[in-house]
């Protein structure tokens, strides 16, 4: 270890917390840029359904990470890790403080906490599959493939099961036996951004979604890529191509995105509980106590 680390700044928090507006406003504070950890936003053409910052935002500050490959090239976490470790790197031989910012768990802690994950794309029939068993079957086939594993993780968390039973049945081994963590030589402060009225952000920001478009850049990308383009199934995108195929109306998809992305942010909100366990920030004034926080850690 460095007798002087590099310090890294972590924006943390879960889906509409309002984390790219409170982001920008911070780095323009500190002078700093924008690293992107999210899974979706690294995709080009998909803004609107991912809330992804504009164009003007990321004029005010640059981002790193937004639009680095084209939806048919989908980027696991593995690959993600190497490309966003050497931007960060990049960042900190510049002499600046690289400013993290995402809702994506996985990608943020195979950052800063050096997992090496199994390079294992995701298998979406598969997930299908799996998510068609429910949680409770899931959990008994992970008992019987990986046992270490179901000591690890809690047993209603359906993400990581269905994503350990996926690399077990590509690979053929235990996720268990894949998994090293080597941390890398920085000092991080993890900040955690939540709200009390976020059910009521996210049906705002749904709203707002199809509102702006998100059903005429879901078929711009299926014109492009074809209609099973793999990311096509995540939130939003999925229900966008039901409108589309006469499957469901605006209203309907609203409400069972909203649901969705609901139910996602309480995943999210208990994965960063538990395997973060950041500095949560004082929702009644976030930037004043961000700064506050940022310059104590910075010393």
């Amino acid at each position: 270890m460095s007798s002087n680390p590099p310090h890294v700044i972590l924006l943390i928090g879960p889906t509409a917390s309002g984390k790219t507006e409170l982001a920008i406003e911070i780095a323009k504070y500190f002078k700093t840029r924008i690293h992107n950890i999210d899974s979706r936003q690294i995709y080009k053409f998909m803004d609107i359904g991912t809330a992804k910052p504009s164009k003007n935002q990321q004029k005010q500050i640059k981002h790193f990470l937004i639009d680095i490959e084209e939806p048919i090239n989908p980027i696991n976490a593995k690959q993600f890790q190497a490309i966003a470790q050497k931007s960060i790197k990049r960042e900190i031989k510049l002499n600046k403080i690289p400013f993290l910012v995402g809702g994506s768990g996985l990608y943020i802690n195979s950052i800063t906490k050096g997992f090496f994950l199994p390079d294992v794309p995701p298998q979406n029939y598969l997930r299908r599959q799996l998510e068609e068993l429910g949680q409770k079957k899931c959990w008994e086939l992970l008992q019987k493939c990986d046992p270490t594993l179901t000591k690890k993780i809690n047993f209603a968390d359906q993400v990581r099961t269905i994503r350990a039973l996926e690399v077990f049945y590509v690979t053929g081994k235990p996720f268990s036996n894949q998994k090293v963590q080597t941390p890398p030589d920085w000092r991080i402060l993890e900040l955690g951004l939540d709200r009390d009225n976020l059910k009521d952000r996210i049906l705002e920001r749904t709203k707002n979604m199809f509102l702006s478009g998100i059903v005429e850049e879901t078929k711009n990308i299926i014109s492009q890529y074809g209609s099973d383009l793999p990311i096509l199934e995540t939130i939003g995108y999925r229900e966008a191509r039901d409108v589309l195929n006469n499957h469901s109306n605006i209203d309907k998809a609203i409400e069972l995105t909203a649901t969705k992305t609901i139910q996602f942010a309480k995943r999210q909100k208990t994965w960063f509980r538990n395997k973060n366990n950041p500095i949560w920030l004082n929702n009644k004034n976030l930037l004043k106590d961000a700064i506050i926080k940022i310059e104590s850690f910075l010393g």
